[in-house]
């Protein structure tokens, strides 16, 4: 029997589709997923000016139910879950008792007794079994991962595109909040404002047993064409370079279970006066003792140098200070731009630093993200 790992790719619904506009297909996740279509920096484009379209459909939805799937929410995540109402979302993390990041996830609170926990796709095999193995209050777990198709149309133009699809105002729907309906002729859709880029836009999730992944495709880039506004589809490669534009964070790169939430920036979604949560004692000692190292943005003094993943962060004395975890050239503005961990000392925007590209230290300076101006 073929092990986890040697397993082939699953395919989400909207494979066909993929294949059909010559796509650049990978492995990413366990799925094979779209890297480019007519190349990553016209995708990255059309989201800053007017609407993208991606499939997210590998990340994983575990639903929370019950009378106890609060509690075990609370207890599993770092932030305070009591905060939501029903439709709203809260950006959160599991942590292990050592306080490494097992992931960052969306929670989503459905209804009363009711939540989606959102994860990324290459951990929800073990986000799940985490979840499953730390639930003293058993809460009613699924796994929904496999019914659920996931799209974000995201840019500028993405209400005005969606609101020809549905009669829910777009407008409405604030940042991290969202309402169910029905969408291109099906119901039971997700319309929640978020998103991964910086731009205006929304994830749509539906059951692909309810709604027809290809018809609801189709129905959005056909919106944009009578509408004169123009949509892409857009894959992981434009993803990654939006995101990071912004500086958002990327578990596997910028956070892992070598990090922990405060040196990782995310101290404020870490809520220690909530009660009990995994992780809590730990990160309280880290808290009280202070950081050693922390996450910032990197910004090359040159145009042409771009930080990248395993690059090492000097001082002017040719120190090793730290590493750089995520790196890119920035589409919109042209500037090599990343993310990386730095000795404390180093940590304020304005400081310079260097980075050892190709075996040459070059100059960059610590910024705050984001890397554009919005």
């Amino acid at each position: 029997m073929a092990t986890s790992s040697e397993a082939s790719p699953k395919r989400t619904p909207f494979y066909d589709i993929h294949e059909k506009l010559g796509a650049k297909l990978i492995d990413f996740g366990g799925f094979m997923m779209p890297v480019q279509y007519s190349g990553i920096k016209k995708e990255h484009t059309a989201v800053r000016e007017s609407v993208g379209v991606f499939d997210v459909s590998h990340m994983g939805e575990i639903m929370f139910e019950g009378p106890n799937a609060l509690a075990a929410i609370q207890y599993l995540t770092v932030n305070d879950v009591t905060k939501l109402v029903p439709g709203k979302a809260q950006y959160s993390a599991m942590c292990y008792e050592d306080g490494g990041i097992v992931d960052d996830l969306l929670v989503y609170m459905l209804a009363e007794e009711q939540y989606m926990l959102v994860v990324n796709a290459s951990n929800k095999d073990k986000d799940l079994q985490w979840m499953i193995s730390n639930n003293p209050h058993k809460a009613i777990i699924t796994d929904k991962s496999d019914d659920m198709c996931l799209l974000a149309v995201q840019g500028p133009k993405s209400v005005e595109l969606l609101q020809h699809l549905t009669d829910t105002d777009m407008a409405a729907i604030k940042f991290y909040t969202f309402d169910t309906g029905k969408l291109a002729g099906f119901s039971e859709v997700i319309l929640s404002a978020t998103g991964y880029t910086g731009e205006k836009g929304f994830e749509l999730y539906f059951d692909k047993n309810v709604a027809g992944p290809e018809a609801v495709w189709n129905a959005i880039f056909e919106a944009g064409e009578k509408s004169g506004i123009e949509v892409l589809p857009a894959g992981l490669g434009a993803r990654d370079t939006l995101r990071l534009e912004m500086g958002f964070a990327l578990y596997g790169n910028d956070i892992t279970k070598e990090t922990n939430t405060l040196e990782a920036g995310l101290g404020w979604i870490t809520k220690f006066e909530k009660g009990e949560f995994i992780g809590k004692e730990t990160l309280l000692k880290v808290k009280e003792t202070g950081i050693k190292r922390r996450l910032v943005g990197i910004l090359a003094d040159s145009k042409r140098d771009i930080p990248r993943n395993g690059y090492r962060i000097l001082d002017d004395a040719g120190n090793e200070i730290g590493f750089v975890t995520s790196g890119t050239q920035s589409v919109t503005e042209v500037k090599g731009i990343g993310m990386g961990y730095v000795d404390v000392a180093f940590k304020e925007p304005g400081t310079a630093i260097f980075v050892e590209i190709r075996g040459k230290a070059t100059p960059a300076t610590v910024v705050k993200p984001p890397f554009i101006t919005k």
